[in-house]
C-alpha cells in the first residue's frame, strides 16, 4: 500500500492530475499507519503482521 501510494503521488505530480495526488497521499498515510501498528506487534485486521 505504501508503494502504491507513492506511485500514485508520483503519477499525479508528473501528469498534473490532482485526484491521483490526493489518493496517493491517503494510501501512503494509511500504509504507514498499518506498517507501524504491525511492526509494534499489534494485530491489524486479525493478523499479527501486516505486509
Amino acid at each position: 500500500m505504501i508503494i502504491l501510494g507513492a506511485l500514485l503521488m508520483l503519477a499525479g505530480f508528473l501528469l498534473q492530475i490532482p485526484v491521483l495526488w490526493s489518493i496517493g497521499i491517503v494510501l501512503l498515510v494509511i500504509g504507514v499507519i498499518l506498517f507501524i501498528l504491525g511492526s509494534i506487534g499489534r494485530s491489524v485486521g486479525g493478523r499479527r503482521h501486516y505486509y
